[in-house]
């Protein structure tokens, strides 16, 4: 089975990509990367945007003010030089490394915190056959590393197992760049609507797998690849990586436990599944006795899924995973206190009815 829908791109493939077009076309061009940053900075190190000799700009490195700083510097977009007769154009020639923030005046102009001052590496007319290259290498889902010699400009590029953190000297630029995220969806209810809505916007490339025709038939979110097979086969053609996560959202152990022990058994940095406090419990009781799991092979699992925020709707509910998500990708450790289950047992709040009919389940699956 193979998986295609038009999907909401990692910003830096979607920047690399749209660099690689426009040398293709015979246009000039620039590739600016943060390199380093000191106090406070609107984007962190590693950024890239890319700037076409007409003006056009894909990317951010600030919050806009550095922007526009270098489209009246590097290009025509803003007729600079009319009265001097100056004009101003992407220069040839070796990389040049610009900073901005240095005084209190430019940090006011350029829009960057107090105290705020980050350095730019600026890369004329990359070479298109290059940056060719590394784009189907991430659109192949390879981790790619990207070496800049700063007195020549010369670009090598080699597959990485590992994301490092970029690095700069005197003599080179060493910058990593990984294919999207992925997230795959157990489930096409109103839930897997928001928290797939709130995946695109954070550059994740989303898929929806749910074989029941009343719930994938009325799916309405665009960019999302949606398929109607069987959860643990679709897990297994998604080959989760370590850039992937898999959530299960259906409360149906007969789709939901197949597909997270297939997960379960991949480098998915994040796996997890909708439900109560009583309804992780069953589910581990479930895998334990019947499918011969152990405790130590489920530590993975995450369940109850989220951050407490004291979350109702499927909308807050989103909202709370979404965070878990990125808190896990970001490796950010999270209070004991942001645990569902602990906050809620901290305060006490009683296990749902077991008597109350969810999804057409009752007790173990209620949520």
């Amino acid at each position: 089975m193979q998986l295609k829908s038009h999907l909401m791109e990692n910003i830096d493939v979607m920047v690399l990509r749209t660099l690689r077009n426009w040398r293709q076309a015979g246009q000039r061009a620039l590739l600016a990367t943060v390199v380093r940053t000191w106090g406070s900075s609107p984007r962190p190190i590693g950024s890239i945007m890319a700037l076409c000799e007409t003006g056009a700009v894909v990317g951010s490195v600030s919050g806009g003010c550095i922007e526009d700083d270098l489209i009246y510097r590097f290009t025509q977009a803003y007729a600079t030089g009319q009265s001097t007769g100056e004009t101003s154009v992407i220069p040839n020639g070796a990389p040049q490394r610009v900073k901005y923030g240095i005084t209190a005046d430019e940090a006011h102009r350029f829009g960057l915190p107090c105290g705020g001052t980050l350095e730019l590496l600026l890369e004329f007319d990359p070479d298109a056959q290059g940056l060719e290259s590394l784009v189907q290498s991430l659109e192949q889902g390879q981790l790619m590393q990207r070496s800049t010699q700063l007195a020549s400009g010369e670009v090598s590029l080699q597959a990485s197992d590992t994301p490092t953190e970029l690095s700069i000297d005197d003599d080179k630029l060493l910058n990593t760049f990984g294919p999207e995220y992925r997230m795959l969806l157990i489930g096409a209810g109103q839930l897997t609507e928001y928290l797939a809505t709130m995946a695109l916007f954070n550059g994740f490339a989303v898929t929806v797998c749910d074989p029941r025709d009343e719930y994938s038939g009325a799916w309405s979110v665009p960019n999302v690849a949606l398929t109607r097979e069987m959860p643990d086969d679709v897990v297994q053609s998604f080959r989760p990586d370590r850039r992937s996560c898999v959530i299960a959202l259906t409360h149906d152990p007969k789709l939901d436990d197949l597909a997270l022990l297939e997960a379960l058994d991949t480098d998915a940095f994040y796996v997890g599944a909708i439900g109560s406090r009583r309804n992780n419990e069953a589910r581990h009781k479930r895998m334990i006795e019947h499918l011969d799991k152990t405790e130590e092979e489920l530590k993975r699992l995450r369940g109850p899924i989220g951050i407490y925020i004291g979350s109702k709707t499927p909308a807050e509910i989103a909202v709370s995973i979404m965070a878990e998500v990125l808190a896990v990708k970001n490796n950010v450790p999270l209070p004991r206190d942001m645990d569902v289950a602990h906050a809620k047992n901290t305060q006490e709040i009683t296990h749902n009815d077991p008597g109350v009919l969810v999804c057409g389940i009752r007790n173990a699956t209620a949520v």
